[in-house]
């Protein structure tokens, strides 16, 4: 063989060797949720065969390198991203079965919520943090624990090779994460500051990557030294015109003020740099997946060109596939044989195991995530973080809880703003002490012209196989009509009713499934009813009394998984139940009804009085388009509640029907009934985000309805002879500080018949004794 062949043979099999050998790696840049993008970067590159030897990523750039790296394919990620659950994730939101049982209060008008530690000196802290990252933590473990543990938390051992970023604040460095629990690295990369909480990785609190290198180019050289880079960038820090509106603002706010400059030089001669088109697309919107996704795989594409030019190694898909499922068949199953937990004294580790007790030696993923749910719906703890760690002399992990009790007061403030005299103010303080029990001590306090009232109450938590709550409430109600009716044009015959209501409630529960459960109660109430049968009322009048004073003994059956304590658009709540009551009826009558100045002449009504009652209500969002959401609520009382001694006595003791956001200030007469049907249809549409338009319908059918005979006596109406109507159109708008509500509230009642009503915050009352 002549010398030139033998040079030209030796020059194709170098050149071969390189093609073969040579090596891409792939980087992804942080920039919130228009880092989705980057899933769209990777279906193009494998759609086309292109290699991807190496990973680096920061914050969602690092999250989805980090899926590919651990064995997930592109189609995927892409699926992932799509669901429901991963909008949950970002968003905060997460179902469990026992949140609802564990809420130690029922809903109150608490907007903002403060804590002291008692034993550091009295610290007020306010919750530093946005967005709610229960269920977030708990799905990075559930992606990626797996995958750290065949590559034995060494990150180049993974399906490929990775790494990514993540800042220490304190000392101002960025610190490149190459091992250790891959879950723990993508949560730590991705804690924007303010938004998610800061995690310890190696003894430092580190927040997300892009503080300092947001499209760590310079890393991949480093770490990897490839033959080839290609750079997706979905982050810019430049401007082209100042924004107008607080909207824009606060949008680019998280990039300006967090995230470092990319600079697309970075990836060098032998790179391509990919910026996907995302200007109209917001950091903080995780909602238009399919489209952010889009615009990567449009981008990619449109350099795919040059891509195929620099790089000429291919990878076989079939190849690809076979690799990568040799890679996910060596995943151990996420079987767990131990729970441990740090971070609280012996008594209080003995509480949170007693949630995961087990009779069975080992605990699949669906018992631990029972029991997470379970601890992270105790309003006991101020943080609950899991980790998974892989135990390979067992074939199995080891579920470890860091726990951090609360703060031991807590002190809450809300109420609400109105239109109509029926604004108050709203404090509640909760004192919480966790030992071999968790325990609560509470009160709150509601003022205002219409509405008053102070609640003590106490609860005990035993942390068994079932576990069991006791707990006692003192509340104490006053409600005055008069003072909210007498101004109002719409309204010349106001209500002269003023009411008074005592009670101590001691009660025993227990955890259902599905968000539910069952409560034993019984009670003793003292009712004061004050009012004028003639609706007529002057200086030195004196209004009839009624005075009730019993027991009552209740079973009560709850499930409640509304995503707001009021103006709901998700969710279900179900309540049944079973009551018996027993006591006396005393009535005094006033001079209004009796003419008489000395009304000591006239004898008072004295009568025992008993009576069995059984509710149901049902409110449910069952139907979701687009952004249309229809809900019902229908509810049903039977009572053989008896006639009282006067017409209004036995309205203010008979069950009511509260269709509409305002009828708990209300006194309406025709909307109660001892036995009733009721139900509504409740239309929602989204215009904007947390902005919603509300029309609802509502009926009142009572079966048989309470008629005024003569100046003061009640008699029944014929059975199903009558029905009342309501209706309300309006808008809201959520804030963090509470809805925000305009409405046209209709009702087919003579006290109110119709009316306008703007308020802020929360039309939210402690319970009455009756209900």
């Amino acid at each position: 063989m002549s010398y030139p062949k033998k040079l030209f043979v030796l020059f194709l099999v170098l050149f071969v060797l390189q093609v073969k050998a040579q090596k891409v790696g792939l980087v992804l840049s942080g920039g919130g949720a228009k880092g989705l993008a980057h899933i769209g970067t990777l279906k193009a590159l494998e759609e086309n065969n292109i290699p991807i030897d190496y990973i680096t990523g920061t914050s969602m750039g690092g999250i989805v390198g980090a899926m590919y790296a651990a064995g997930y394919s592109p189609t995927q990620i892409e699926k992932i991203a799509l669901s429901s659950d991963f909008q949950d994730w970002v968003g905060g939101k997460y179902k469990s079965d026992y949140s609802y049982y564990f809420q130690k209060n029922n809903a109150n008008a608490s907007i903002l919520t403060a804590k002291l530690s008692i034993d550091q000196g009295l610290r007020l802290s306010f919750r530093p943090n946005i967005v709610n990252d229960i269920p977030l933590n708990f799905a990075l473990l559930e992606l990626f624990s797996q995958a750290s543990a065949i590559s034995k938390d060494n990150f180049d051992e993974l399906f490929v090779p990775y790494r990514c970023m993540v800042s220490d604040v304190l000392s101002q460095k960025s610190i490149t994460v190459s091992k250790g629990s891959l879950a723990e690295a993508v949560r730590a990369t991705m804690t924007v500051p303010l938004v998610y909480r800061p995690i310890k990785l190696e003894d430092k609190y580190v927040f997300d990557g892009g503080l300092y290198n947001n499209f760590p180019a310079d890393i991949m050289k480093n770490e990897f030294k490839p033959d080839f880079i290609i750079g997706a960038n979905v982050s810019s820090k430049t401007f082209n015109e100042y924004p107008k509106d607080d909207d824009r603002l606060m949008n680019r706010f998280l990039v300006y003020m967090f995230l470092s400059k990319s600079d697309s030089t970075l990836v060098g001669e032998n790179g391509i740099y990919i910026q996907p088109n995302l200007a109209n697309f917001s950091v903080t919107n995780f909602t238009p997946v399919e489209e952010l996704i889009k615009r990567g795989y449009d981008a990619t594409m449109a350099d795919m060109n040059n891509i195929k030019k620099a790089i000429a190694r291919r990878v076989d898909p079939k190849e690809l596939l076979t690799k990568r499922n040799k890679f996910n068949e060596r995943k151990p199953d996420l079987m767990f044989s131990n729970v441990t937990v740090t971070g609280v004294n012996s008594q209080q580790k003995k509480y949170i195991e007693r949630l995961f007790k087990s009779d069975n030696p080992t605990f699949n993923l669906a018992d631990i995530r029972r029991g997470y749910y379970k601890l992270v719906a105790d309003e006991t703890f101020e943080t609950v973080y899991p980790k998974i760690s892989y135990q390979p002399e067992t074939d199995s992990y080891n579920f470890e809880i860091v726990a951090q009790p609360k703060k031991s007061l807590k002190i809450d403030f809300g109420g609400n703003i109105s239109s109509r005299p029926i604004s108050n103010v709203y404090l509640g303080l909760q004192y919480n002490y966790l030992n071999k029990k968790a325990y609560t001590f509470g009160t709150n306090f509601y003022s205002g012209r219409f509405y008053e009232s102070v609640q003590l109450s106490g609860r005990v938590d035993y942390p068994s196989g079932l576990p069991l709550f006791l707990g006692a409430d003192v509340t104490y109600n006053h409600w005055n009509y008069y003072n909210t009716s007498q101004i109002f044009l719409e309204n010349p015959h106001p209500t002269y009713i003023e009411q008074a209501d005592r009670k101590i409630d001691i009660k025993l529960g227990m955890p259902l499934n599905r968000n539910a459960r069952i409560t034993l109660s019984t009670s003793f109430i003292n009712n004061n009813d004050k009012y004028s049968p003639t609706n007529s009322f002057a200086i030195g009048d004196i209004l009839d009394k009624t005075i009730y004073n019993g027991l009552r003994g209740s079973l009560v059956f709850e499930q409640n998984s509304l995503n707001r304590k009021q103006y709901p658009t998700r969710g279900h709540s179900f309540l049944l139940s079973v009551n018996y009551s027993t006591g006396k009826e005393n009535y005094t009558p006033g001079n209004t009804y009796t003419g008489k100045a000395d009304i000591s002449q006239f004898p008072v009504f004295r009568k025992f009085r008993e009576w069995g009652h059984i509710k149901l209500s049902d409110e449910h969002y069952f139907f979701h388009s687009n952004r249309y959401t229809l809900g019902y609520l229908v509810e049903g009382v039977i009572s053989n509640q008896p006639l009282l001694a006067n017409y209004y006595s036995t309205l203010l003791a008979a069950p009511a029907f509260y269709p509409l956001q305002d009828s708990r200030s209300l006194f309406l007469e025709k909307f109660r009934a001892s036995s009733y049907l009721a139900g509504g249809l409740k239309n929602i549409f989204q215009l904007k985000k947390n902005l919603d338009l509300r029309v609802e319908g509502y009926l009142f059918l009572p079966y048989k309805a309470f008629e005024q005979s003569g100046q003061q006596d009640v008699r029944y109406a014929k059975a199903f002879s009558q029905w009342r109507y309501a209706g309300t159109a309006g808008l809201v708008y959520n804030t963090p500080v509470g809805p925000i509500s305009f409405s046209y509230n209709l009702y087919n009642d003579p006290i109110k018949r119709s009316g306008v009503l703007l308020h802020l915050g929360y039309l939210i009352y402690n319970k009455r004794s009756i209900e």
